[in-house]
């Protein structure tokens, strides 16, 4: 099996780890655009983004999809039992190893989880404390509704 996940920076790296929270929205490809282009001309202009990591989705079918109740539940085994290996994460939630790899290599080219390599072995990381999962209802009246895990 091979992965696709591109390296991160060093930089980013340490940044993901420096951050405690990841936030999950759901937005339009439009509304997404928009955020990363307002981004973009705050720090052309030297203003500094202060916001959270954000992860966003195009629809509530394509998060659910993604965030299942295994996937978070794999999350968490991996934030809490802290597994030196893909297979040693599939041993710790009592799955195929295979399934796992296929879940972690997703997990990761979202930015979910992090792998450090060590040899032939990678290590899988969740790098935040918290996810939160913010979904907005009605955007024009900016109401909001946000869970946890």
């Amino acid at each position: 099996m091979t992965d696709s996940t591109p390296p991160l920076h060093p930089m980013e790296r340490e940044q993901l780890r420096a951050a405690s929270t990841l936030v999950v929205t759901v937005k339009s490809a439009d509304e997404f655009h928009d955020d990363v282009t307002d981004d973009i001309a705050s720090l052309e202009q030297s203003d500094a983004v202060d916001a959270a990591p954000a992860l966003s989705f195009t629809s509530y079918d394509a998060l659910m999809e993604t965030l299942t109740p295994r996937v978070l539940e794999l999350i968490e085994a991996i934030r809490r039992e802290e597994p030196s290996s893909i297979n040693e994460a599939a041993r710790v939630v009592d799955r195929d190893v295979k399934n796992v790899h296929e879940e972690l290599s997703r997990l990761a080219q979202l930015g979910i989880i992090l792998f450090e390599e060590d040899g032939q072995s990678k290590r899988p990381i969740v790098w935040f404390d918290e996810l939160v999962i913010n979904l907005p209802f009605d955007p024009e009246a900016g109401d909001t509704a946000t869970a946890a895990p």
